[in-house]
């Protein structure tokens, strides 16, 4: 006779999420999953989705699992079946999305870089800690932090593995800038992205280098560089990284790479390049930390790997080991498989999914926060500053 689960369904949690591009899909798939993966208090259902284009957000609904299309994001703040807003827009709608969702009473994660200056980011919190007293949670999605060997990583430099840090260095290559004829999108102007590879890259591994080192960074000297200035006009709609482009030109108005050292609150020193002009690289997020007993080195094309290098062992047998990330008592490998079956990157998005959903049934703060994303913001304005500059030393408002 077949037995029923008495197990009581979860409360539902509707989500909104507005934009259906890149980033779209990929959060498409952590609400998607995060259900059937982890038990969850609340039931994440993807209740309707928003994009200005009725044919290709009604596709996007289909294909993504989203029950409804609404062809304005205000829709869905007035939808009493969406309890949270999702924005995976431009960094130039980030501010009016949040604030008014947060306004509605809706809890909101919203896409990096948290907005395109400083001023909208502190508007931003602001209408988070307003949001916060009548208890609803907002979120940033930096998703590097759920790859489970980051997540490890930190773990262990918490724990005083490494003892007290000198360095850390990270590095973001992409190469889809190389063909100067690849077209002019909205993350090549910036009234639309803010920066380029600065917010696009920079932004992801200024917040992992602070979350590694538990530590924030105090100031930064910064170079930047556009190297092709202008480039063909887009010839209908782009998709994820790809586009086509006309035989009108325009002005590029962001950069193509920036690189800059900066300082952590304890004396650390930290370097930084982020480029989308380095040929051969399609995603290439390196990173290592170096502290007065050991070190740790991570590649995002090796995600289940993290090195360590315990400098306490003697000389005749020290050297870096691999740890294969994929034993159930690992950051959020209790979901998955057996251990040696690796995860990949579509995961940081259910295991952001999941942190989530945890944080607004517990009522506790989840991370990171529009604050963080805030100091982050202040981070990339520093930058930007020090390169007008000629590369001086600029501290960041704490």
């Amino acid at each position: 006779m077949e037995q029923r689960d008495n197990r009581a369904v979860p409360p539902a949690l509707g989500v909104g999420m507005v934009g259906y591009a890149f980033m779209g899909a990929a959060h498409s798939q952590g609400w998607r999953t995060v259900g059937h993966a982890f038990d969850l208090p609340l039931r994440p259902v993807p209740a309707a989705i928003a994009g200005r284009d009725a044919h290709a957000v009604r596709a996007a609904a289909g294909k993504y699992g989203w029950a409804a299309a609404e062809t304005d994001w205000r829709a869905l703040l007035a939808r009493d079946d969406v309890h949270l807003v999702d924005i995976c827009t431009p960094g130039d709608t980030h501010a009016e999305i949040a604030i008014a969702a947060l306004e509605a009473g809706k809890h909101v994660l919203c896409e990096k870089p948290l907005a395109n200056s400083v001023a909208e980011a502190e508007a931003m919190v602001r209408a988070a800690e307003a949001a916060r007293e009548r208890g609803q949670v907002a979120m940033v999605g930096f998703n590097y932090r759920r790859v489970p060997a980051l997540t490890h990583a930190r773990r262990l430099i918490a724990a005083g593995r490494l003892g007290t840090l000198r360095h850390v260095r990270v590095t973001y290559l992409q190469d889809w800038l190389v063909d100067p004829d690849f077209p002019l999108t909205w993350r090549l102007q910036r009234e639309h992205a803010g920066s380029g590879a600065l917010g696009d890259l920079g932004a992801h591994i200024v917040d992992l280098a602070q979350y590694l080192a538990g530590e924030l960074l105090v100031g930064v000297s910064a170079q930047m560089e556009t190297f092709v200035d202008e480039r063909p006009c887009l010839d209908g709609p782009s998709a994820g990284l790809s586009a086509a482009g006309g035989t009108r030109r325009g002005p590029v108005t962001v950069d193509d790479a920036a690189v800059f050292t900066g300082r952590l609150a304890s004396g650390a020193l930290a370097t930084f390049e982020a480029t989308r002009m380095a040929s051969g690289r399609k995603n290439a997020l390196r990173l290592e930390v170096n502290g007065e007993h050991g070190s740790l080195a991570f590649d995002l094309e090796r995600l289940n790997e993290l090195s360590y290098y315990d400098g306490t062992e003697p000389g005749t047998h020290a050297g870096f080991r691999r740890i294969l990330v994929t034993e159930p008592d690992h950051p959020y490998l209790e979901a998955w498989w057996p251990p040696g079956h690796g995860l990949g990157y579509e995961h940081t998005f259910v295991h952001q999914a999941r942190d989530l959903v945890e944080a607004i049934a517990s009522g506790t703060d989840p991370m990171p926060s529009f604050a963080d994303g805030l100091q982050v913001q202040r981070v990339l304005a520093a930058v930007e500053e020090s390169a007008e500059k000629n590369s001086v030393y600029t501290p960041i408002p704490a």
